[in-house]
């Protein structure tokens, strides 16, 4: 008897908790304009500094190629 009341009380807490999580409902967001201006200015930052960094590795790549074509033609006279 003393094993269905616990079995039966942990069902109930179970459930109450299932449903008190379940009420909240989607997360509120309480951040004015200027937190998005500041994370968009964040987002811009980052952009700026990967645009050179896409840039130079495309040079040290195209670098490299020209550089293995150069060996293959001096190997061959």
């Amino acid at each position: 008897m003393r094993a269905r009341t616990a079995a039966s009380t942990l069902a109930m807490v179970l459930g109450s908790v299932t449903t008190a999580l379940a009420a909240s409902g989607a997360r509120e967001d309480n951040s004015g304009i200027f937190a998005w201006i500041f994370l968009g200015f964040c987002a811009l930052i980052i952009v700026a500094q990967m645009v050179p960094a896409v840039l130079t590795m495309i040079g040290a790549a195209k670098g490299v190629r020209e550089s293995f074509g150069h060996k293959a033609e001096v190997k061959s006279h």
